[in-house]
């Protein structure tokens, strides 16, 4: 099948009696060219390319040819960890270059499109941080249920048998509190490297370290919050797996989205704080969710006391 890219007489319409977006299209571009499509809204810019990246089929016509194409979606997804150099970086790196010459690449590219400026632009910063908080309260909860539901039932009665039921209990949402403490941690150390520190409109400038540290209580907000989500969902609190597990995932949504949570307190803060590029430090919902953790997890481990034989 011959590399160069051909369009014959291609026609797109979406649906059967649809109207055509556009017909009898024919195109040729010449190899190591540059080829601009432009044209008001609606005219079908984004279709033929699709078309041309072979991830859309034409109604009528044919595309024959099989060069080396890269599709860049003009919508990006809200959290895309890459800056406009790194995802050029990494296409070429996919398609057999190596770093250096894919970077040398993506920047001549860059270049090319007047584009340079924009080079390091990526993912806001406090719009990370908020997303990576958020993420971790259901993952903090679900790691409580693990460790409260998951040990053998021999091994903990031995535990309970030698510090107590409350005990036992304790240190099983002290666990899991501290396992995800230390995955939002890196998680908030790696976002902090890989996005832009600038805010939304991506032209203020964020203090790097401050927004670290406000991500960081923000995490740490979550992790309190999702281990009282954890230990008020699991055993003994609830002993139906099938009450359980539903219960968990309300709460931990209701928890990230209900106003006066310390959760959506916490994440709200860095978003709306991206937006006028200052940081907020979360102090007091780091203060109501320990407050919310430590109560729930009394309540968890003297019903542990309670109903343990």
């Amino acid at each position: 099948m011959p590399r160069e890219l051909r369009l014959e007489a291609v026609g797109r319409r979406y649906g059967v009696r649809g109207p055509w977006v556009f017909r009898d299209v024919h195109l040729n571009p010449a190899p190591t060219t540059l080829t601009r499509i432009e044209g008001p809204n609606g005219t079908g810019k984004s279709t033929l390319l699709r078309l041309l990246a072979r991830i859309d089929a034409p109604t009528e016509g044919k595309v024959t040819g099989a060069p080396r194409t890269a599709y860049v979606p003009e919508r990006f997804p809200a959290a895309l960890p890459f800056t406009a150099l790194g995802y050029l970086t990494h296409l070429g790196a996919v398609h057999g270059l190596s770093r250096t010459a894919a970077g040398r690449a993506a920047g001549d590219w860059l270049d090319r499109f007047g584009a340079t400026a924009h080079a390091h632009t990526g993912q806001p910063l406090l719009d990370s941080l908020g997303y990576t908080a958020a993420f971790l309260l259901p993952v903090a909860a679900w790691l409580v249920r693990i460790c409260v539901s998951n040990e053998p039932p021999a091994a903990r009665t031995v535990v309970a048998a030698a510090v107590g039921p409350g005990r036992a209990h304790l240190a099983c949402v002290l666990v899991a509190l501290t396992t995800a403490v230390v995955l939002g941690t890196t998680a908030t150390v790696m976002v902090t490297l890989i996005s832009d520190p600038v805010g939304s409109d991506h032209d203020k400038r964020v203090p790097v370290l401050e927004a670290a540290g406000a991500g960081l209580l923000a995490v740490l907000t979550c992790a309190l919050l999702g281990a009282a989500v954890g230990a008020l969902t699991a055993w003994p609190v609830l002993r139906s797996p099938g009450r359980a597990v539903p219960a968990l995932l309300l709460a931990a949504l209701l928890a990230l989205v209900v106003s006066g949570s310390p959760a959506q307190a916490a994440v709200s803060g860095l978003v709306s704080g991206s937006q006028s590029a200052t940081v907020h430090m979360p102090l007091l919902p780091v203060a109501a969710a320990a407050l919310l953790s430590a109560a729930a997890t009394a309540v968890a481990c003297a019903l542990t006391s309670r109903r343990s034989p």
